[in-house]
C-alpha cells in the first residue's frame, strides 16, 4: 500500500508547502482537495490551462503523486438543474485531475433529500455517476464514490452500485463514517471488493458527552486492526489516504505536526 494526505489537512498552505511537506515526511501522494482555502481549485493560477502543466512536473519532481482529486459534488436532489450544476462542477474538476495526472475525482452521494426516499436518491446516484464515468472515460479519468453521509455503510453503498452501469465507477471507502454513523465495523463485503480503489484513514473517539472528535492516529477508538485485515483479504496495493479534517475542524492539530506523525505511525505499525 502506497500512503498518501487530504490536503484538508492543510487547508492554508499552498500548493509548494504542501509538497515540501509531503516530500519531507516520505508520503507518496498528495490527494488534492483544498489549496491556499480554495476549495474550488480551477480558480488557482497553477491549475489554469496555461499553467497545469507546469503544475504537474513540479509536481512529479519530487516523486509525488496525485492519486485522486476531491470534488465536492454530490447527485441527491431531486432537482434536475441541481444535479446538472454539480455534474458540471464535477467536470470542471476531472480538467484539474487530468492535468496533474491523477486517475479519479472524488464524489458525494450524499444526503436523502426532503420529499425523497432512500431508493430515489440511490436510483439518482447511481445514473449520475454513471453518465459521469463516461463522459470523463476519454480522458483517462475514473469517478470514485466516497462512503458519506447517508450513504456511507457498505449496504447503502451496495443499493447505489448495484445499479452503476460503468466499470470506471470505483469506491473511495471510509469506513470512519459509517463507524461514527452506527459503529459499523470496518469490513469489506465480498460482492464491493473489486470497486475499492481508495481508501480514507483517520482516528476518532467518543467524548463523555457521546460526540465524536477526531485525534492523532493509533490514539482512538476506531478498530484499525480491523480494517487492515479487510484490506488484506482483498490484497488491496492503493493508496491509504490520512484525512486530518482540520478545514472543517480548526482546532485539530497543525498539518506539521499530525502529518509527520501519521507517517510515524504507519511505519511502527509495519514494524510490529
Amino acid at each position: 500500500m502506497k500512503l498518501s494526505f487530504s490536503t484538508l489537512a492543510s487547508p492554508d498552505r499552498t500548493l509548494p508547502q504542501i509538497i515540501a511537506i509531503a516530500s519531507s515526511s516520505g508520503y507518496d501522494g498528495i490527494e488534492l482537495r483544498v489549496i491556499s482555502r480554495e476549495l474550488d481549485l480551477w480558480n488557482l493560477p497553477e491549475f489554469r490551462s496555461s499553467s497545469i502543466a507546469q503544475t504537474r512536473t513540479i509536481i512529479q519532481d519530487h516523486g509525488i503523486v496525485v492519486p485522486s482529486v476531491g470534488s465536492s459534488a454530490c447527485f441527491h436532489s431531486p432537482e434536475v438543474l441541481e444535479r446538472e450544476r454539480n455534474f458540471d462542477s464535477a467536470l470542471r474538476m476531472a480538467e484539474v485531475a487530468a492535468g496533474v495526472g491523477a486517475p479519479s475525482i472524488r464524489i458525494f452521494g450524499d444526503r436523502i433529500q426532503a420529499g425523497s426516499n432512500r431508493k430515489e436518491t440511490a436510483a439518482r446516484i447511481a445514473e449520475s455517476l454513471s453518465r459521469l464515468a463516461v463522459r470523463l472515460k476519454p480522458d483517462g479519468v475514473q469517478v470514485w464514490l466516497e462512503t458519506h453521509g447517508d450513504f456511507a455503510t457498505a449496504a447503502d453503498v451496495s443499493e447505489i452500485f448495484a445499479q452503476v452501469t460503468c466499470p470506471e465507477v470505483g469506491i473511495i471507502w471510509d469506513p470512519a463514517n459509517a463507524f461514527e454513523q452506527n459503529g459499523e465495523a470496518p469490513g469489506i463485503s465480498s460482492h464491493l471488493s473489486s470497486q475499492i480503489r481508495h481508501v480514507h484513514l483517520k482516528d476518532q473517539q467518543r467524548d463523555a458527552q457521546g460526540e465524536t472528535r477526531y485525534v492523532l492516529t493509533g490514539e482512538g477508538q476506531f478498530p484499525l486492526q480491523t480494517m487492515f485485515a479487510s484490506l488484506a483479504s482483498i490484497n488491496f496495493d492503493g493508496f491509504v489516504s490520512f484525512e486530518w479534517e482540520k478545514l472543517w475542524h480548526p482546532e485539530l492539530a497543525a498539518p506539521e505536526i499530525a502529518l509527520p506523525h501519521f507517517i510515524k505511525w504507519w511505519n511502527n505499525r509495519e514494524a510490529t
